[in-house]
């Protein structure tokens, strides 16, 4: 992990989010780019201030020596964040979203989510309510990576993933498979869940779970809610429109407590 993308709009849900990229960034010894998409009544030379003390604060609380860098831009958020992407070819992009409310359908259209829809480059979503310190905690160290079990050729996705679940202490990850009951699996998809669990041994703990429900969400959410000790989400996504419909991302960018990561399948 080289490079971490960090918009901001200096809400609390943004600066929350920049918090996790900075930890990221210094753990990881990652540079951090800092990234402001300027609204029409915006002042450059006030915005700069805003950027430039942020990143003072950021190295004062984290390190001195914190590998971090500012920009801002004009332009609409979405169209002008896939222009910054594609210059500054980022690993992973961290934005933050109000997300934990729990009303049905308040952040479906949420900028954040709209990015996750518009980039192949992972996203962690970071919900207003979620802290960093609790994926340090050993009682929130299980990472769980939802999956459909078909193939996944995005292996840089697979590693930045266990990248970030070895920055916390003592992981577990576990690959999490929701499906009707009185159904199994093919060998394709058997095969394919070997070597997603494989992939993270030995160095993180890792096994296989099977939740049977006739909801995909229903029953990522059962499991979540029997597991309270999980720090992160993992989802694949396979396409914009699977993103959105078969693989539920959108609901759960929307409503989850949890950090969630979104990777996606290569082009």
């Amino acid at each position: 992990m080289k490079t971490i993308l960090a918009p901001v709009d200096f809400s609390e849900a943004s600066t929350n989010a920049l918090l996790f990229a900075a930890e990221l960034a210094r753990r990881a010894s990652a540079r951090l780019l800092v990234v402001n998409i300027l609204q029409k009544d915006e002042a450059e030379e006030e915005i700069r201030n805003k950027l430039n003390a942020i990143v003072s604060d950021l190295k004062k609380s984290l390190a001195p020596g914190l590998n971090c860098d500012t920009s801002f831009a004009h332009g609409d958020l979405i169209d002008t964040l896939k222009k910054i992407i594609t210059i500054q070819q980022p690993d992973l992009v961290v934005m933050g979203t109000k997300g934990a409310s729990g009303l049905k359908g308040i952040l479906l259209g949420s900028n954040t989510v709209n990015l996750i829809a518009a980039t192949r480059v992972p996203v962690l979503v970071i919900p207003e309510v979620a802290r960093f310190e609790s994926m340090l905690l050993k009682g929130k160290n299980r990472i769980v990576l939802a999956t459909d079990l078909d193939e996944f050729a995005n292996d840089e996705a697979l590693h930045l993933l266990k990248q970030i679940a070895q920055l916390i202490v003592e992981p577990k990850l576990r690959v999490l498979n929701v499906r009707p009951k009185n159904t199994g699996l093919s060998d394709m998809k058997r095969i394919e869940r070997h070597f997603l669990v494989s992939l993270f041994e030995p160095e993180i703990d890792s096994d296989r779970v099977t939740v049977f429900s006739s909801s995909v969400m229903g029953g990522i959410n059962f499991y979540l809610d029997k597991n309270t000790d999980t720090g992160l989400i993992a989802m694949i996504a396979r396409d914009s429109g699977a993103l959105i419909q078969k693989h539920y991302t959108k609901e759960m960018a929307s409503h989850t407590h949890l950090p969630l990561l979104v990777l996606h399948d290569a082009d």
